[in-house]
């Protein structure tokens, strides 16, 4: 579970960057990015800006597993893209993957600070920017090759070559169970949107495995995923608006193409955002769906089988309920996962996911014929 962290001193955050760059070699350390999980900073140094990150090891109890993920994916992605060919996308763009630095005296992925937490140093991606509300379809297409391009490189790679650093992650069944405990438990008082909240799940809670039953059936695969490519995770190029990577690694890890095609259709289709506290005005824009299939398909079209492609409108809508469920969960037990900036943070954000999640259940005929439509689309 999330707990929160004391938050580091500027100099003790440079003496910790300082075991990745040297000692006297890092001028600042800075807040970087909105993560509800890891802490992240920028590091400004003598050899150029990086990445620093303090994981959170009430979530990932062995980060050992999580370096080790994404050695094993760098390696892999980088001896892909060495051979070239890999899709013609490719060529038209540069892309990156955040490799993991070393300390400067083991030669160790991680290092650990006197107050005991676990840090990390990656590469910095330079020239780019992220979003958090979609500006526009040609934006949307891009997020969904960026997510299209990572699945490929990662198509061939076995998922048995992947620790499971996150047991049950996207696991709804799971999560409706972890809710109903909670429920039990809270000692939250009712209110008119915890009251709306547990209606909605109670109306959907039976539909809730449709995944995972596919799944057991043998329809859909285990293959390697990101496990959270919302909108906000893929690079785009500051000048041509290109996306040239995807960052947040730390949940690589095997899974369903569909959580990460469901999470970035439910995150980048919601023009409002998810933290928006217009709830009622939230609607799942199937014009940004319509761009974002059209670019994820375009590269992922090329091995998605055709029972694949089917679940996607599913994973949408079933990923909206989950986080919604995950939300309104952690709401119950006291905002002890979420990073929460006020005390019904966490019950806005489920209102918000459980609205989007019912606009998408009521275009969901829309949605499958653009799945359908692109399924096997023209070269771009």
């Amino acid at each position: 579970m999330h707990r929160s962290l004391p938050v580091a001193s500027q100099q003790t955050l440079i003496s910790i960057a300082e075991a990745f760059q040297g000692k006297g070699c890092v001028q600042a350390v800075e807040p970087l990015g909105n993560g509800n999980v890891n802490d992240t900073y920028l590091v400004q140094a003598d050899s150029g800006p990086s990445v620093l990150q303090r994981l959170n090891t009430h979530v990932f109890h062995q980060p050992e597993l999580v370096l080790q993920n994404l050695q094993v994916l760098g390696t892999h992605i980088e001896q892909k893209l060495s051979r070239g060919s890999a899709h013609p996308l490719l060529e038209q763009r540069r892309w990156q993957l955040p490799t993991l630095l070393r300390t400067k005296t083991t030669n160790q992925t991680w290092h650990g600070c006197a107050a005991g937490h676990v840090w990390r140093s990656i590469s910095y991606v330079p020239d780019c920017t992220c979003v958090d509300v979609v500006e526009g379809a040609e934006q949307a297409r891009e997020l969904g090759i960026g997510l299209g391009l990572f699945h490929l490189l990662i198509s061939d790679l076995p998922p048995t070559a992947l620790a499971d650093t996150l047991e049950g992650f996207h696991i709804t069944p799971s999560y409706l169970e972890a809710y109903h405990r909670a429920l039990v438990q809270s000692d939250r008082q009712p209110s008119a949107g915890s009251d709306r909240c547990m209606a909605f799940i109670r109306e959907r809670e039976a539909s809730c495995d449709v995944l995972e039953r596919a799944k057991q059936r043998g329809d859909l695969p285990l293959r390697p995923i990101h496990g959270d490519p919302k909108i906000n995770n893929v690079l785009l190029d500051r000048v041509t608006g290109k996306a040239v990577a995807l960052i947040d690694l730390d949940t690589v890890k095997p899974g369903l193409v569909h959580y990460d095609i469901g999470d970035c259709l439910r995150s980048c289709c919601n023009r409002l955002g998810e933290e928006t506290d217009q709830v009622d005005a939230v609607q799942f824009d199937l014009d940004l769906a319509d761009a974002l299939l059209e670019g994820y398909l375009a590269v992922a079209g090329s091995f998605l089988s055709e029972v694949e492609r089917r679940y996607i409108p599913d994973a949408a809508r079933l990923i909206s309920f989950e986080l919604g469920l995950r939300f309104f969960c952690d709401h119950l037990q006291g905002d002890t996962y979420f990073k929460a900036a006020h005390p019904d943070h966490n019950l806005q954000r489920a209102l918000v996911q459980f609205q989007l999640s019912a606009s998408i259940e009521a275009q969901l005929p829309q949605l499958r014929e653009l799945v359908e439509r692109h399924a096997a689309p023209a070269a771009v």
